[in-house]
C-alpha cells in the first residue's frame, strides 16, 4: 500500500516532496556553477582552446565536477573541449558498465584507460601497508602520459575546499610543511596542467549534490585499502569544528588565499634583511611546482 502511494504522481505529499528536491538541486546546481566559474576565472584555469580531460573516478566529486564544467560549457565566454576518463585499474569487483553507461547517456565524449595497476600494487607494497601512495604514482604517470598523448591541455580532478584544507593541516601537523593542493599544478616537466575546479566548493554541498542527481557511485575502497588515519582525525576534526563552530572552516580556507610571508618564517619567501618579498626562489612560492609527496608510511598526503 505503501508502495502504491509513493508511486502516484498525483500523491500531495509526493508532489510537494518532488517540488522541494527540485528547488534545493537548482540553488546547488547554482551554488556549484558560482563556486566552479569563480575559480576558473581567479587562477586561469581554462582558456580559449583549451581541452579539458575530466578525470572520473566513479565518485561523487568527480561525477559533480563533469556536471558542472559540463553545465558551464554551454554558457562558457570563451570555447573548450571536454572529454571525460577513467582508469581501469583492474580492482576486483569494479563494475566496468557503470561509467560507460552513463558517459553515453551523458553524450561527452569518453576513454576508459584499461591498466592492471591493482597487481602492481598488491606485488610491491607489504601486507598491512597502505597501497594509495604507489597508486596515486602509478595513476598520475598513465594519466599525464594519456593527456599529452591526446593533446590535453589541462588535466581537471575533483578535489574540493575540503581535500584542500586537510591536506593543509596533514603537512603541518605530519609533514612539517605549510603547503597544500594549488588550483593550479604545472608538472615538473612542464607538459601537463592539472587544475582542480571544486577548490571553493564545500564537500558537503557536492555530496548533497551528487545525491539529488542521484549519480552512480563507484564505492572508493574496492581494492581493500582503507582511508589513512591521520586524514581520517583531520575529517573528524573538521566535523567537528563546522558543528561548534559554523564559518570557522570558510575562514580557514580564506587564510589560505591571503599569505603574508612577511609574518612567517619562510626566508626563501621573504628577504627580512631587506624588509621585501622574494619571487621565484622558494620551493613553497605562489606558481611554484608541487613536489612529489614524501613518504610519511601510512600518510596519504596527496591523491591524483
Amino acid at each position: 500500500m505503501s508502495d502504491a502511494m509513493t508511486a502516484n504522481p498525483d500523491q500531495p505529499l509526493t508532489s510537494d516532496a518532488d517540488r522541494r528536491k527540485k528547488l534545493e538541486l537548482n540553488k546547488l546546481q547554482k551554488r556549484l556553477r558560482r563556486e566552479v566559474g569563480q575559480a576558473i576565472a581567479e587562477f586561469s584555469m581554462i582558456e580559449a582552446g583549451d581541452k579539458v580531460m575530466c578525470c572520473l573516478s566513479g565518485g561523487k566529486d568527480s561525477y559533480a565536477m563533469l556536471d558542472i564544467l559540463m553545465n558551464l560549457q554551454k554558457s562558457a565566454p570563451v570555447p573548450f573541449e571536454l572529454i571525460a576518463v577513467n582508469l581501469d585499474q583492474k580492482q576486483p569487483g569494479f563494475p566496468e558498465e557503470v561509467l560507460p553507461d552513463y558517459l553515453e547517456a551523458m553524450g561527452i565524449e569518453y576513454h576508459i584507460i584499461e591498466k592492471d595497476t591493482y597487481s602492481i600494487v598488491k606485488e610491491k607494497v607489504p601486507e598491512g601497508k597502505t597501497t594509495c601512495g604507489l597508486c596515486s604514482r602509478l595513476r598520475r604517470g598513465i594519466l599525464y602520459n594519456f593527456a599529452e598523448e591526446h593533446g590535453v591541455t589541462k588535466i581537471a580532478l575533483g578535489h574540493h575546499r575540503d581535500d584542500l584544507l586537510e591536506t593543509l593541516f596533514l603537512n603541518m601537523f605530519y609533514g612539517g610543511k605549510l603547503k597544500s593542493m594549488p588550483p593550479v599544478l604545472h608538472s615538473d616537466d612542464g607538459r601537463n596542467t592539472v587544475i582542480r575546479p571544486l577548490a571553493f566548493s564545500r564537500e558537503k554541498d557536492i555530496a548533497r549534490y551528487a545525491g539529488l542527481r542521484e549519480f552512480p557511485i563507484i564505492p572508493c575502497n574496492l581494492c581493500g585499502s582503507q582511508e589513512n588515519l591521520q586524514r581520517q582525525v583531520i575529517k573528524e576534526m573538521f566535523q567537528t569544528w563546522d558543528k561548534q563552530h559554523p564559518g570557522r572552516l570558510e575562514t580557514m580556507f580564506r587564510a589560505m588565499c591571503n599569505v603574508e610571508p612577511s609574518h612567517l618564517a619562510d626566508s626563501s619567501l621573504y628577504d627580512f634583511r631587506e624588509g621585501k618579498r622574494l619571487t621565484g626562489q622558494g620551493t613553497s612560492a605562489v606558481g611554484s611546482v608541487e613536489p612529489e609527496p614524501a613518504d610519511f608510511g601510512r600518510l596519504d598526503v596527496l591523491n591524483i
